[in-house]
């Protein structure tokens, strides 16, 4: 029988890169604790604990703050789709490294050689320092049939000003957040259970978040989601009708907040 591996304080905050006033700051705040306490009345982490871990400092690197950080988390987690997208971040973040460093070490040869680099150069090189990452072309398509020109540019702005959080928050956070409420929903949970209104107030700030508090841009991006639910969810094969319910649910929970 494989006996669990488990670490303490010390040893883990090592392993793992960080402080142990971070760790001791975490288990605060009630983030990450440590969950066995041994035979001697010493607390210690366990693989459990270090997959908690990965999943923190993964969303931080997508640039999600400790609060947003712990509400995906009580919210639920797909690790296959954590990994993915964390995959897909730091792809896109070499990629864009990769174009920046080629534009500046062309501005930095024509710098160095005295000659000023023309605009185009430096149009080119403002363009790499402002790259952001990709967006899912199904949400994309549906935002485009609900909004105009002008709301999808403002969108766009709002979401350029979220910086790197913002492909997650929208690729993942937002859909795994309606799918675990029809989780809860379909298991009979009452729609004023604190779970189910952590789920609909989290919804709600992050609408706040993408319309930069313009109420017809949120109505717009909510009328998108209802009316083409399957696309900005994220999951194509699902009815259309098996959204209404959800809906009717997560109102509910408002209303009880």
């Amino acid at each position: 029988m494989t006996t669990e591996q488990t670490w303490k304080v010390g040893p883990l905050a090592e392993a793992s890169g960080l402080t142990v006033r971070t760790l001791h700051h975490w288990d605060g705040i009630g983030l990450l604790s440590p969950s066995l306490r041994t035979s001697s009345g010493h607390r210690a982490y366990t693989e459990p604990d270090v997959v908690r871990l990965y999943q923190i400092l993964a969303l931080r690197r997508l640039g999600l703050g400790l609060d947003t950080i712990a509400t995906c988390l009580d919210a639920g987690i797909d690790p296959v789709r954590l990994v993915r997208e964390h995959l897909a971040a730091t792809d896109a973040s070499l990629t864009a490294l990769q174009a920046l460093r080629e534009r500046l070490a062309h501005v930095h040869t024509e710098l160095t050689a005295e000659r000023t680099p023309d605009t185009a150069d430096l149009l080119r090189l403002v363009q790499a320092v402002g790259a952001t990452g990709p967006t899912g072309p199904a949400a994309q398509e549906v935002l485009h049939r609900h909004l105009d020109d002008d709301q999808v540019h403002a969108l766009a702005d709002h979401a350029a000003a979220l910086g790197p959080a913002a492909h997650y928050l929208l690729e993942v956070e937002w859909p795994q957040l309606y799918r675990s409420a029809e989780a809860l929903r379909t298991a009979g949970v009452d729609p004023t259970d604190p779970r189910v209104r952590r789920i609909a107030g989290r919804l709600d700030e992050l609408s706040r978040l993408f319309s930069g508090g313009d109420t017809t841009l949120a109505a717009a991006v909510r009328t998108a989601w209802r009316e083409e639910p399957a696309a900005m969810s994220g999951v194509p094969d699902a009815p259309a009708d098996a959204w209404a319910p959800l809906r009717t649910y997560l109102d509910q929970a408002r209303r009880s907040s």
